[in-house]
């Protein structure tokens, strides 16, 4: 006689800001609140994506030079 087997299990990783079980409407959080949190640490600079320095200096007089020499 052949065993059943049941289906697999998915677990899901818990809310990366405070722990708690996934939401599937806010997936990777739990809540709007995390969503939030997460979307402020990003514009705040708390995380960061390593790479080159860029030289965010703005052009003199705002004005783009061309790069590119005809």
């Amino acid at each position: 006689m052949a065993r059943a087997t049941k289906p697999a299990q998915t677990r899901t990783a818990p809310c990366p800001i405070c722990g708690k079980a996934v939401e599937a409407a806010f997936k990777p959080f739990c809540s709007k609140r995390c969503a939030d949190v997460d979307l402020n640490r990003w514009l705040n600079g708390a995380y960061v994506i390593a790479g080159e320095a860029v030289d965010e200096t703005p052009p003199a007089n705002g004005v783009m030079r061309d790069l590119h020499e005809d």
